[in-house]
C-alpha cells in the first residue's frame, strides 16, 4: 500500500508522425520520470491512448516499460472497460506478473446504475491477481461512482485497495475520505485539486502534467503528505496555469504538446485519431508558461 502514496504518472504513449509507437521516445520518458523522483508508474490508461492501440501494441508497450524499469519502481496496468465480460477475460488472462496493481476505469458510455458500478467492479476484483484500483472519471465515462458505491466495495473485497478520484469536485472527495476505511487509498485524478485532497488525507496523486514536471509536481505532493502547506502551495500556484493549458484541447493532446515544448524527452505531440495534435494557438501558451517557468524557477526545489 505504501508504494502508492505519492505522485504516480500516467504515461503517455509517443507516436512518430506516421503514428507508430516511439519506443526511443518512451524509454526516455520512463528513464525521466524515475530519475526525477516519482513514486510509481501507471501504464495503458485514459492518458496513454490505450483505446487506439491494438492489442500487440499495447503488449509492446507493457514489455517496453517493464524492461527500461526494470523494477525500480512499482507499476500500474490500466485494464477496464465498459464490456464486464472482456475485463474480466483480460484479467483472467493478461500476464501481470510484473505489475503491483490494475487500474480499472469505471464503465463509460453505458451509464449503469450505482447497482451496475458495484457489481462490475466485484467481477473485476475476483478476476484480478493482483490488487484493483478503483477510477472513477465522470466527465468522460458520463457516470459518477458515488462515494457509497466506493465505501461498499471496500468493505465487500479486499483486492480493491483504492480509488482514483477524478470527479474534479472536492467536496465529494472530503465525502470519500471521511468514509473509507483508513487503509483504503483515496489519490487525487485532478492534477488542480490534487494537493487539496493531499492535504485532507488523501494518499497522493496519478497525474498527467506530472510527467512534464515529474521532479516539481512529486516534490509538492511530499510536502502535502507531510503537511508542510506554505511549500507545498508556492509549488501549486506556479503550476496551475499550465495544469489548465494541457486540458484545454483535451488529454494527451495538451500534455504531449507541453513534453514537445520542453525537450527533455524526444516525444514530438503527436496522437490518434479522433484526437488531432494541438492548435498552435494552445502551443504557444505552453511555449510560453515554459519559458517565464524557467526564468522564475520553481522555489523549494
Amino acid at each position: 500500500m505504501q508504494a502508492f502514496f505519492g505522485t504516480g504518472t500516467a504515461l503517455i504513449t509517443p507516436f512518430k508522425e506516421d503514428k507508430s509507437i516511439d519506443f526511443v521516445a518512451l524509454e526516455e520518458l520512463v528513464n525521466f520520470q524515475i530519475d526525477n523522483g516519482v513514486e510509481y508508474l501507471v501504464v495503458l490508461g485514459t492518458t496513454g491512448e490505450s483505446v487506439t492501440l491494438t492489442a500487440e501494441e499495447k503488449e509492446q508497450v507493457k514489455q517496453k516499460v517493464i524492461a527500461v524499469n526494470n523494477g525500480r519502481l512499482p507499476l500500474v496496468l490500466g485494464v477496464g472497460g465498459n464490456n464486464t465480460a472482456q475485463v474480466v477475460s483480460d484479467l483472467e488472462n493478461l500476464d501481470v506478473s510484473d505489475f503491483d496493481a490494475v487500474l480499472s476505469v469505471s464503465p463509460y458510455y453505458n451509464k449503469p446504475s450505482q447497482e451496475g458500478i458495484y457489481q462490475h467492479y466485484i467481477a473485476v476484483a475476483e478476476a484480478s491477481p493482483i490488487p484493483v484500483i478503483l477510477y472513477n472519471v465522470p466527465g468522460r465515462t458520463s457516470s459518477n461512482i458515488a462515494p457509497e458505491t466506493v465505501v461498499r466495495l471496500a468493505a465487500a473485497n479486499d483486492t480493491i485497495i483504492g480509488v482514483k478520484e477524478a470527479a474534479g469536485d472536492l467536496v465529494q472527495a472530503m465525502k470519500l475520505l471521511q468514509s473509507v476505511p483508513k487503509d483504503f487509498l483515496v489519490m487525487s485524478g485532478d492534477d488542480m485539486i490534487a494537493l487539496p485532497m493531499t492535504l485532507a488525507g488523501g494518499a497522493g496523486v496519478i497525474s498527467v502534467v506530472g510527467q512534464a514536471y515529474p521532479r516539481e509536481f512529486s516534490e509538492m505532493i511530499r510536502f502535502g503528505l507531510e503537511g508542510n502547506t506554505k511549500a507545498a502551495f508556492e509549488i501549486q500556484y506556479q503550476l496551475m496555469e499550465v495544469i489548465d493549458l494541457i486540458f484545454e484541447e483535451g488529454n494527451p493532446v495538451g500534455i504531449k504538446a507541453l513534453l514537445a515544448v520542453l525537450g527533455d524527452v524526444s516525444s514530438e505531440d503527436h496522437v490518434r485519431l479522433p484526437l488531432v495534435n494541438a492548435t498552435k494557438e494552445l502551443t504557444g501558451k505552453l511555449t510560453l508558461f515554459a519559458k517565464n517557468l524557467h526564468k522564475s524557477e520553481l522555489t523549494n526545489i
